[in-house]
């Protein structure tokens, strides 16, 4: 009797490592099968379907004016993010333009180190006007010279977006 629940004890380890092998093997021949990438999720869960490119989202862009809104995904490089709390980024769109993104009630922050990281930001892209007496205030501030501020003479157009989901390549 013993030998027999040995032998059944053996037998079932026998088969179960057996059915993990053959799974392993499934998974390593089969050449359709997708790699995931890996992201890290910041505010609202998002999945990067349907995202569109940098220039794709530069394009668009141009097409808006002053007041208006875009709900829209798209992917791009960080080039910089705030030092102070990670409370920001600007997303290169290339062509040496770039998108000021802040966070939907302030709800969520970046890694201060996320410079170059690859982003997927889902959100609201809109244009900003900033106006020439905005624009000589902050360079007053900023601390510079009184013929400085006096070459500023036109308002200054600013890509801007209001992300609530950012998914950050690992």
């Amino acid at each position: 009797m013993k030998r027999l629940l040995v032998f059944a004890a053996v037998l079932s380890i026998a088969l179960s490592s057996c059915k993990v092998e053959k799974k392993g093997e499934k998974s390593t021949t089969n050449d359709t099968e997708v790699q995931k990438i890996e992201y890290a999720s910041f505010g609202e869960k998002i999945t990067d379907a349907e995202a569109i490119s940098a220039d794709e989202m530069r394009a668009k862009f141009k097409n808006l004016k002053a007041g208006d809104t875009l709900n829209v995904k798209f992917t791009s490089t960080i080039n910089e993010v705030c030092k102070k709390k990670g409370c920001w980024m600007k997303l290169d769109l290339g062509e040496e333009q770039e998108s000021m993104v802040r966070f939907k009630d302030y709800g969520f922050f970046m890694p201060l180190n996320a410079d170059a990281k690859e982003v997927v930001v889902n959100g609201k892209a809109y244009v900003t006007e900033i106006s020439v007496d905005e624009l000589q205030h902050y360079a007053k501030d900023a601390g510079k010279s009184e013929e400085e501020i006096a070459q500023i003479t036109e308002p200054k157009y600013t890509y801007a977006f209001e992300a609530d989901g950012v998914l950050m390549k690992k």
